[in-house]
């Protein structure tokens, strides 16, 4: 008796809006053939699978299952070497590889999931167990810190089905995760303390590819303290009151490189400020804490300190670019992204937030 194999090619070519007959030109078959094999009254041949496979960009055992065997299960790199059993993931594709992104986690909407982290290797690779019932969305990686990118990743999922899979990493560490071949966009604001410009320095020395850089925002990025500023910090040198709990970010970040700069122009040693080795991901995260009373004063942009009701004493003003692979660019999800950015309405979303410029959203950084 012919064994049966169950099968996912109706579901992977209505998401990349396929007839039946262009899937068939993959495998070299008829339109008739391939039709009797995506509705399971025909198994393919093993030249025919590894055909429609490639077509398909995916593995063999993603398209085609037995349907007794036990739960599916690859090994693929985890996004930033991370990665923890029973952790639920998104496969991401990205060049030729997938990648294992966190869902669920500190988000207050919950999402699904394609798979869950079964099994750890070294070198940050995981075993991860598929779900049935996979979502179909296309997917798109970025990594980087501007929680307003919570606003383009909406709009692309509600308008285009777009999922956006996120990443909260420093700008140095985005790079670095690009680099690797773990996301398609980086967020990035690094200073150059010899002068070259925002970004320019650290995209030439992380990137081994040709790049184009978009311009997200400018955004104000300062001191936040709590509301009415009660231990009445006005810039950096009061980070040493003993009396201060410091929040930082983590090293690498953009954020953890202006303050290293600004104490540096003040002569401040680092050890001077209590809380200084501590390291937040994210804007959001030293807000919160703050707001909970966690921590008296942290660095972050405007509209992390603006959603808590913080007050936030001004440092300087930065440009937030996005750096995207030229090799990606004409990926559909990119090319939804840019579309997304160019829109008036989003950029009026993003200054609503408070300490944002989007005028020059979606143009060339």
């Amino acid at each position: 008796m012919t064994a049966r194999v169950v099968n996912q090619l109706a579901a992977e070519r209505a998401k990349r809006g396929w007839t039946q007959a262009q899937a068939a030109a993959f495998g070299g078959i008829s339109r008739q053939s391939y039709s009797a094999i995506e509705t399971g009254d025909a198994v393919p041949s093993t030249e025919i699978a590894l055909r429609l496979a490639e077509g398909f960009g995916k593995r063999v055992e993603e398209l085609f299952q037995l349907p007794e065997s036990p739960a599916l299960r690859v090994r693929v790199r985890a996004a930033s070497g991370g990665g923890r059993v029973g952790q639920r993931v998104r496969l991401v594709r990205v060049g030729g590889d997938e990648v294992a992104y966190g869902v669920g986690e500190g988000e207050r909407q919950l999402r699904p999931a394609d798979g869950v982290v079964s099994r750890l290797f070294g070198g940050g690779e995981v075993e991860v167990r598929l779900l049935p019932e996979r979502p179909d969305e296309a997917v798109l990686a970025v990594v980087g810190c501007d929680p307003a990118f919570g606003l383009v990743a909406e709009a692309m999922k509600r308008e285009r089905r777009v999922e956006v899979a996120w990443s909260q990493l420093g700008s140095r560490s985005a790079l670095e995760a690009v680099a690797r071949s773990e996301a398609h966009v980086a967020g990035t604001h690094l200073r150059d303390p010899s002068g070259g410009g925002q970004n320019t320095r650290w995209i030439r020395e992380i990137l081994p590819f040709p790049c184009s850089r978009v311009t997200f925002a400018t955004w104000e990025q300062g001191i936040m303290v709590g509301a009415g500023n009660p231990l009445a910090v006005g810039g950096v040198e009061d980070l040493t009151n003993p009396a201060v709990r410091f929040l930082n970010r983590e090293p690498g970040s953009g954020s953890r490189a202006l303050l290293d700069d600004r104490l540096e122009r003040a002569g401040i040693a680092v050890e001077q400020i209590g809380g200084y080795r501590t390291g937040a991901r994210g804007h959001m995260a030293v807000a919160e804490a703050i707001a909970s009373g966690l921590a008296d004063a942290g660095i972050g942009i405007q509209a992390a300190g603006v959603a808590y009701g913080l007050d936030v004493i001004p440092l300087e003003t930065e440009r937030y670019e996005l750096v995207i692979p030229d090799h990606y660019l004409d990926l559909p999800a990119v090319q939804v992204l840019l579309e997304i950015l160019a829109r008036p309405g989003l950029r009026a979303q993003v200054e609503a937030l408070g300490g944002y410029d989007a005028s020059g959203m979606g143009g060339p950084a």
